[in-house]
């Protein structure tokens, strides 16, 4: 997973930069000179969609984990609510014969669960976020949570693409509902891990 991602993040910014037609139009006078975003209608690039160059190649988000689990959590959700109403987040007590085979955010000190983080001015739209079961952690001994210990979030930065209008141009036809496309990092909760308190209790 980590070196399609990697790929992702060194080939993105340079199609952004060499793409023609290009994402930002106009000449650059020198490496600090301003750039217009390209502007697209709504018609061209419906809501959820992206600029198909952006899609191909190296750009595959589908294959980092953000996205990847997306579908499985969807998925999960539509059965949860076919047998009843979802039981609350809480943290769980963790017997190691019930979760030997369980996934990693299941037999962690410090579990974890995901849930879908939906972002229509945003590209993926939707990406799974992870969120601790405890405010502490889990004593591998007993079996119960402890307050030794603080779960806290772990984070991997993401480069998405974010939809935004279009400003009104100086010349030219207006274009209501223009849009423009700008590539920005965030910070996505991938998982959670046991830390020493900041201060002693």
């Amino acid at each position: 997973m980590l070196i399609p991602g990697l790929l992702l993040l060194v080939w993105l910014p340079a199609s952004l930069a060499r793409h023609s037609p290009p994402l930002w139009a106009g000449a650059h006078a020198h490496a600090h000179a301003h750039r217009t975003p390209r502007c697209y209608l709504p018609e061209e690039l419906p809501l959820g969609h992206a600029p198909p160059h952006l899609l191909a190649r190296a750009a595959r988000w589908e294959q980092a984990l953000p996205v990847a689990l997306v579908s499985s959590l969807e998925a999960a959700a539509r059965r949860r609510r076919r047998s009843g109403p979802p039981a609350g987040a809480q943290c769980p007590v963790l017997q190691p014969e019930e979760v030997l085979e369980a996934d990693l955010h299941q037999r962690s000190i410090s579990p974890w669960r995901y849930r879908v983080d939906t972002d229509e001015s945003r590209y993926p739209q939707k990406l799974a976020f992870a969120e601790c079961l405890c405010r502490g952690c889990i004593n591998a001994k007993t079996g119960h949570e402890t307050a030794a210990l603080n779960s806290v979030l772990l984070h991997q930065s993401l480069l998405v693409l974010r939809r935004r209008p279009c400003p009104p141009a100086a010349a030219g036809p207006p274009m209501p509902g223009a849009f423009a496309f700008h590539a920005e990092f965030i910070r996505v909760p991938v998982g959670c891990t046991c830390v020493l308190p900041r201060s002693a209790r």
